[in-house]
């Protein structure tokens, strides 16, 4: 960091400068295996032939378009969005990053409904934005900033008579991660999110997913709520949907649609060309090499792999596709350190003592060894 840097990232004492597949390389030359990912941006891995192309191809034609012209780049790629996403998400809003994504959320659901109570639960993060911040779960993020947007109110996660009990007709949406992250990578129950949808339809509020880390094939489906069955009023997208250039999406039904008019919401930078034809691009990534099912095939390799590790320091191995945790008795930070430092994997946190790992899509079955065997031995040591 240098000292002009605004000190708001706990850094880790390295500097990468640039990566390849599911390696990147310090300013010394050494290559780690990328567990971290961007925080699970660089779904096909970094330096794609495709998405540089794409990139390049597109910075020397445009840049800059704001959304009240048309651009060729931003109608294909609304198009081909949603093909890919639950049928009856049919109306997309582009940003630039997740919590921006659910800003729009927020908004829409409020301007839907007409009414103001929103509904997220303990555990769960959306962004560090003021609406964002307000639904995220977790106090140590929200309490410095109090007060944040009023009528919020925070439930158990999983817990169906909580949010029958809360959930009413004067809730605008709820909000919710199908698998959280940041809370400690916690999947949803199997019957939890059917249930939601159906009590949310007969009191009138709206579901918003939360799809910015677990969306684009991240745990072996499209989007994670097809693992239940579920499709919300509001899906909320980023991270992977540009492979590392800063895009988000907020993709919502014709209902929600309709109560939107010209000047209620607006992004400068939302829909960019670049940005388009970079996520045009992670599209056929994923379609072409068919990264879904591999996600879901090395997820299942990965977890099985490291729930057969023989440690008492590991209370819990949990995760879908390849987003996994690793629940420890103890703090993690002294085995992200070691695994970064004498084993060259870099992985990440997920609260106080839960290792996540959110590798690109492209990693190798031989990567993946090499993981679970690092982890294996900072967990020994």
């Amino acid at each position: 960091m240098t000292r002009h840097e605004v000190p708001v990232y706990p850094k880790r004492g390295l500097t990468i400068i640039r990566g390849e597949g599911a390696l990147v390389w310090d300013d010394a030359d050494r290559a780690y295996i990328d567990c971290i990912g961007g925080h699970g941006v660089a779904i096909v891995g970094h330096r794609h032939p495709r998405l540089v192309a794409a990139i390049q191809q597109q910075a020397e034609r445009l840049l800059a378009c704001p959304n009240t012209l048309d651009n060729d780049v931003r109608q294909a790629y609304i198009a081909r969005l949603v093909e890919v996403t639950p049928r009856g998400l049919d109306y997309v809003f582009l940003a630039n990053s997740g919590a921006e994504a659910v800003e729009a959320a927020l908004k829409f659901a409020r301007l839907a409904t007409g009414r103001t109570r929103l509904v997220a639960m303990h555990r769960g993060f959306h962004g560090r934005t003021m609406g964002a911040l307000s639904v995220t779960g977790n106090r140590k993020y929200r309490d410095p900033f109090a007060p944040l947007v009023p009528e919020v109110v925070h439930i158990p996660f999983g817990h169906l008579d909580a949010a029958r009990e809360t959930i009413d007709e004067n809730t605008a949406a709820v909000i919710l991660e199908p698998v959280q992250g940041e809370g400690g990578v916690h999947p949803a129950p199997p019957d939890y999110l059917p249930a939601l949808r159906a009590h949310c339809d007969d009191v009138g509020a709206l579901l918003v997913v939360d799809e910015v880390q677990t969306g684009f094939g991240r745990t072996g489906a499209w989007f994670a709520v097809e693992h239940w069955g579920v499709v919300p009023d509001i899906l909320c997208l980023a991270k992977g949907i540009g492979g590392g250039v800063p895009m988000a999406a907020t993709v919502v039904t014709e209902r929600v649609a309709q109560a939107l008019k010209p000047g209620h919401h607006g992004s400068t930078f939302g829909g960019n060309p670049l940005a388009c034809a970079a996520g045009l691009a992670v599209l056929d990534i994923l379609q072409e090499e068919d990264l879904v099912t591999q996600a879901r095939a090395k997820g299942e390799y990965l977890l099985t792999k490291l729930r057969n590790l023989t440690s008492p320091r590991v209370r819990e191995v949990r995760g879908l596709g390849l987003m996994v945790g690793i629940e420890l008795r103890e703090r993690v930070t002294p085995y992200l350190r070691r695994l970064q430092e004498e084993h060259h994997v870099l992985a990440l946190p997920a609260g106080p003592n839960v290792i996540r790992l959110l590798p690109p899509l492209i990693i190798s079955y031989a990567q993946l060894d090499a993981v679970v065997h690092a982890i294996q031995e900072v967990l020994q040591e």
